[in-house]
């Protein structure tokens, strides 16, 4: 059983277990997109419901992550071994490429549907690289809206395909 059918077995609507989908991290709407259409919502529903739900986290993450990882730092070994993870991946060789370019480099992280790339990931970065909010929300925003578009483009095109 995948996330998507146990969310609406619990008795919540397609729509829903699209948006919750959508929040994850790693899965974000690169997964949500399809699990809403395995799930019988149409491509552009689907899609504009994992936009949304994928842009929610945002503003959080880049708010309250440095706090976040400073107190879970300090809870137990492994927590701190996690954050040390976290701010690896948040500070390598791609977030290098994004503090130089700013607005393109992060909306190009974000924009690009491979793993490992997407909102969490880019919030996470522009958090670490002390973005202000108003400089951060909207390359990661557009990049989003981008993904979006590709993702659905690409699932419209299975769907086209299997049926």
């Amino acid at each position: 059983m995948d996330i998507a059918e146990y969310i609406t077995e619990m008795g919540m609507g397609r729509g829903i277990a699209t948006f919750l989908v959508s929040i994850l991290p790693i899965i974000e709407l690169r997964g949500a997109i399809p699990i809403g259409v395995s799930l019988g919502l149409p491509v552009w529903q689907a899609a504009l419901i994992s936009i949304a739900g994928n842009i929610l986290p945002v503003p959080f993450i880049i708010a309250f992550i440095r706090t976040f990882m400073d107190w879970l730092r300090t809870k137990s070994d492994r927590a701190r071994r996690f954050v040390v993870w976290l701010e690896a991946k948040g500070s390598g060789p791609k977030a290098e490429k994004v503090r130089t370019a700013q607005f393109w480099g992060l909306l190009a992280f974000v924009a690009i549907p491979f793993p490992g790339t997407g909102a969490w990931t880019g919030a996470l970065i522009a958090a670490l690289l002390n973005m202000r909010m108003r400089r951060a929300l909207p390359p990661i925003i557009l990049g989003v809206l981008i993904a979006g578009l590709v993702v659905s483009l690409a699932t419209a095109g299975v769907v086209q395909l299997l049926f």
